[in-house]
């Protein structure tokens, strides 16, 4: 048979599974039109920091759900099985690539005969990166590197350089991971050529001991919950944002022995093409799943213009200079701390 002839019987499953079964060698990043409909899910994690066996259950739990209300399309959150802090045992999280985590994405994706995603710290080629892999029912993955890593992210991985448009059965899907969500890179590089966005996100606030009242907790958290709607206005397509809501328990930064008590912000949401909420879980929701049926493609009419600056959120310029800094403070202790750790653990040394 030719490889790109699809029997009766793949057709049937994969119309049964909300696909559209196309060979891989055919798909050129091209765009399906079919299914127009399609029921996606989110899920919120309230991740234990840095134990990825307890997190992987976490997860397998809470895809499961959602299946059994139907969803076709599973994303799981940014650090998945991990969570994301500067703390002792974060680079102890660090899996291979093609490991654990990634084997139980395709083991969901197979029992939900489901599209199943999440990013993790990933190893490969001798660097750790956070990567979202994208899990399929045919035993195929797909990936994305997140472009920069922010604040203590920088003291654990490296940033990736693809453009996040990953070819599936579905048409080209776009991924965003945290603060890919807020810069104007990452919309300029999927407009016109992406069905949905999805990904999500492990954004924290400031720590405990600030004031409840600092008026830059109000202005983080409304950056994030704007930004699913703001891109899927820029592009004209479906989002889906998965997040973490629960507490960590971490150090403020290499060299500093100070505690950092806080809480990721939630924001899970699922918007349409035209940026409208289809179905929410704030930090007060805790852990749980959405689902919402999107349509995927383009929304016709008028788009939001992507701004020409680096950010596309308003940062006040003491957090922009400070993400600009920790990306050389937190790659030095990277090189110095984290890698020969990881080279040592993967490879002896070598």
């Amino acid at each position: 048979m030719h490889p790109s002839v699809v029997t009766r019987r793949e057709f049937a499953k994969a119309l049964a599974a909300g696909l559209v079964l196309i060979d891989r060698g055919d798909l050129e990043r091209g765009v399906s039109a079919q299914p127009s409909t399609l029921r996606v899910a989110a899920v919120q994690m309230t991740a234990d920091l840095a134990n990825v066996d307890a997190n992987l259950l976490k997860a397998e739990r809470l895809t499961r759900l959602a299946f059994s209300r139907g969803a076709r399309w599973v994303i799981l959150p940014e650090f998945f099985t991990s969570g994301i802090a500067f703390h002792p045992d974060m680079a102890k999280a660090t899996q291979a690539v093609d490991g654990p985590p990634a084997q139980l994405l395709l083991k969901l994706a197979r029992e939900g005969n489901a599209v199943v995603g999440g990013s993790f710290l990933a190893w490969r080629d001798g660097n750790a990166y956070n990567t979202f892999v994208l899990a399929f029912p045919d035993g195929s993955t797909l990936r994305h590197d997140k472009d920069y890593p922010t604040y203590w992210e920088n003291c654990y991985y490296v940033g990736g350089n693809d453009d996040g448009v990953l070819p599936t059965p579905n048409g080209n899907v776009g991924v965003a991971l945290c603060w890919e969500f807020v810069r104007s890179g990452t919309a300029r590089r999927l407009k016109d050529r992406v069905n949905m966005v999805v990904g999500g996100a492990g954004w924290w606030t400031l720590r405990d001991t600030r004031p409840a009242d600092d008026p830059y907790r109000k202005l983080n958290l409304d950056i994030l919950k704007a930004a699913p709607g703001r891109l899927a206005r820029m592009l004209g397509v479906p989002v889906v944002h998965a997040s973490h809501a629960g507490r960590f328990e971490g150090l403020a930064w290499p060299g500093e022995a100070v505690p950092y008590s806080s809480h990721y912000l939630g924001e899970t949401q699922i918007v349409d093409g035209r940026g409208q909420m289809l179905a929410r879980m704030s930090y007060e929701d805790g852990e749980g799943v959405i689902t919402a049926d999107i349509t995927l493609g383009v929304t016709p009419g008028e788009r939001m213009g992507i701004p020409d600056n680096f950010w596309m959120a308003d940062y006040p310029d003491a957090t922009k200079s400070g993400w600009e800094a920790t990306l050389k403070s937190g790659h030095e202790y990277y090189l110095s701390t984290t890698l020969p750790y990881l080279k040592e653990r993967f490879h002896g040394g070598g």
